[in-house]
């Protein structure tokens, strides 16, 4: 006995450790792409938190920086806290820099510890640059770090707002009817100014819309930028510099003209006919070095805030946090983190390789019978079944498999049948054939018409047998051609009457044709009158002397012939023995025949009924048959009118 070759097959070519290598696969990377993303994931969360708490914490300390740039004090502050607490959804609190609460937005009754480092200062003399949102309206120098909003003594009374004002819709409305987009813009102090579209001052330059008349220092600001200037001459004087003249602007030197307080001149709108009032006298620029730019600029600051101390609020702590106090944990992929991460993902895998060993082996152990079982039909053994384990994908494979290996036992038991009936019925007309020349070779018989018909009878019976054979063969290999054209049905019955007439005379069998209307359908008239002649055959030869064969054909409705109808029956029944319930199933197959000893007095060769299933299935149609037992047998051959290349019937 041959060796079952599923045993040698190695590890790393089997389904098995082909599963196992995948499993093992998707498993490493499934747990390796769950440990990235849930790093990235969870540092991402923590990033984009800490981004949203960055930009509160901003918001919070340029609000309250705004507020105290504002006001001389944090009186009535508590309102602003309580609302920025709301819109954060963070506790926020103020105190002074002994600690002492200025004001809180926790809610409960004895509000929990505050941490001990504060979130930021609130001093808008000395501005957190990472956490202030600086407005546009910043001026100074590069390290200036007094909030613009703090504006002091620089604070323009209404009257003088309202002057500018005018001046500067003035000058906006004279930009834009030469076609310079201008708009007017209100600093801190109130001062506004107008702001070009595009940020190009020089555009105004040739147009009688110069917006520098408004540069010109209101009696306010002369007053707030003498006394800022005196108190930084003395600072300078301290230090043993001399003085300087700050420009509105707070700018000193660099060539820059200052103009000799004044009446502001008016500005001339287009088409005024009045003459520009002459410039103002200027004091010619001082040249400084680069030390003096830096004393200069050191106590300009400290001018500055010691101009402004008693016009803001004082310092404040500002702190920032959760109302329970809690913080957002931050991810440490310590040795320890990262040894559970490992020792997690071992364990995955593990399980995942342990159940693929499982399921692998419970899959390939039927798929080992299975191969076992096609080996042993291919070398050609007894055909064994395969036990089915389950419902699933491996156990219907399996049924499958036995109605294959059961069907194939099946086919192989009617070729054997019908290679001995090939046999039986192609000798026994070789053996007559031969056993007559035999004799004539011999002068046992002599050459007279009688033998030479005798010779020509089973040739004939050969050739039939033949012949039947080529038919079923090209009917199996679907290569069996046929001619459709337009066929009378009527007609097509009374020349297979008239064809079989003689031999039912002789066996004493009556043979009439009931075809009522003449229909018409599309079929082979050669191919059928082969099918019908070979009913009609059978009929005559299982009929008794006296009995009656006949043949019908009608529609399929009302049992009536008509033209175009959609299926054409014909019925050819006889009145003879009758096949038994027990055969009929069989009448079509191969070399059948209800009585064995009857075969070559009928001169049958159980291939006609067969040969009349295959020219039906050909035309699309079928056959069938029904019979009793010593009353007489119907088969019945129904085909569609249309024909089987669906050509359509002719009137």
């Amino acid at each position: 006995m041959r060796r079952d070759r599923s045993s040698r097959v190695p590890l790393r070519r089997s389904l098995l450790g082909r599963l196992l290598g995948v499993s093992a696969l998707v498993a490493a990377c499934s747990v390796a792409a769950t440990a990235w993303l849930a790093v990235q994931t969870t540092s991402g969360a923590i990033r984009q938190e800490q981004g949203q708490n960055l930009a509160a914490d901003a918001r919070i300390y340029d609000t309250l920086l705004g507020y105290a740039a504002r006001h001389p004090t944090w009186d009535g502050v508590d309102a602003t806290v309580r609302e920025l607490a709301e819109q954060s959804g963070r506790r926020v609190a103020l105190t002074t820099q002994s600690r002492q609460p200025l004001a809180d937005s926790a809610t409960a009754a004895t509000p929990p510890a505050l941490p001990p480092e504060a979130s930021a200062v609130v001093d808008p003399l000395s501005v957190d640059t990472v956490l202030a949102a600086r407005s546009t309206e910043v001026k100074g120098t590069a390290a200036d770090r007094i909030d613009p909003r703090a504006v002091g003594p620089f604070l323009l009374p209404a009257a003088e707002r309202s002057a500018l004002r005018r001046t500067a819709d003035r000058q906006a409305v004279c930009l834009n009817r030469v076609g310079i987009a201008a708009d007017v813009v209100v600093g801190p102090s109130g001062r506004p100014r107008v702001q070009m579209v595009g940020n190009d001052p020089e555009r105004a330059a040739g147009t009688r819309c110069d917006p520098s008349d408004l540069d010109s220092p209101t009696p306010t600001e002369k007053k707030a930028l003498t006394a800022l200037n005196g108190l930084a001459d003395a600072c300078l004087k301290r230090q043993g510099r001399g003085e300087v003249r700050l420009n509105q602007d707070l700018s000193w030197g660099g060539g820059v003209a200052v103009p000799v307080p004044g009446p502001a001149r008016p500005t001339p709108l287009p088409g005024d006919a009045r003459e520009a009032a002459p410039a103002p006298a200027v004091e010619p620029p001082r040249e400084f070095t680069g030390a003096d730019d830096r004393a200069i600029a050191s106590c300009v600051g400290t001018a500055r805030s010691e101009q402004l101390s008693s016009y803001v609020a004082s310092p404040a702590l500002l702190f920032i946090g959760d109302e329970g106090g809690a913080t957002v944990p931050g991810f440490d992929l310590s040795p320890s983190n990262t040894a559970k991460i490992a020792g997690a993902a071992a364990l995955v895998l593990a399980l995942t390789v342990g159940a693929s060993v499982l399921a692998g082996a419970r899959l390939v152990r039927p798929l080992h019978a299975l191969t076992g079982a096609a080996q042993r039909m291919r070398d050609g053994q007894e055909h064994a079944s395969v036990p089915v384990s389950g419902d699933d994908e491996i156990g219907r494979l399996a049924a499958a498999f036995n109605d294959m290996s059961a069907h194939r036992a099946r086919l192989e038991e009617q070729r054997k049948a019908m290679v001995s009936d090939v046999a039986h019925e192609l000798r026994t007309p070789l053996s007559n054939i031969r056993g007559w020349l035999e004799a004539a070779q011999d002068g046992l018989a002599d050459p007279d018409p009688a033998f030479v018909s005798s010779l020509l009878e089973e040739a004939v019976q050969l050739q039939h047998i033949i012949d039947d054979l080529q038919d079923l063969a090209a009917a199996d290999a679907g290569v069996l051609r046929l001619h459709p054209e337009p066929v009378r049905v009527g007609e097509l019955l009374s020349q297979v009457a008239a064809a079989h007439q003689a031999r039912a005379e002789t066996a004493g069998v009556t043979l009439t044709v009931e075809a009522g209307a003449v229909a018409i359908l599309s079929a082979d008239p050669v191919r059928l009158r082969q099918a019908v002649g070979n009913l009609v055959s059978n009929a005559v030869r299982h009929t008794p002397a006296g009995g009656r064969v006949t043949l019908r054909a009608y529609g399929e409705e009302a049992g009536r012939l008509s033209d175009g109808a959609g299926e054409v029956v014909i019925e050819v029944a006889d009145t003879g023995t009758g096949i038994p319930a027990g055969d009929l199933r069989h009448v079509f197959d191969r070399f059948w025949r209800a009585e064995k000893s009857r075969s070559r007095r009928t001169g049958g060769s159980g291939l006609g009924l067969a040969i009349v299933r295959k020219l039906a299935e050909a035309h699309g149609g079928s056959v069938s048959a029904t019979s009793t037992e010593g009353e007489g047998s119907a088969f019945t051959l129904r085909l569609p009118a249309s024909g089987p290349d669906g050509m359509t019937t002719a009137s």
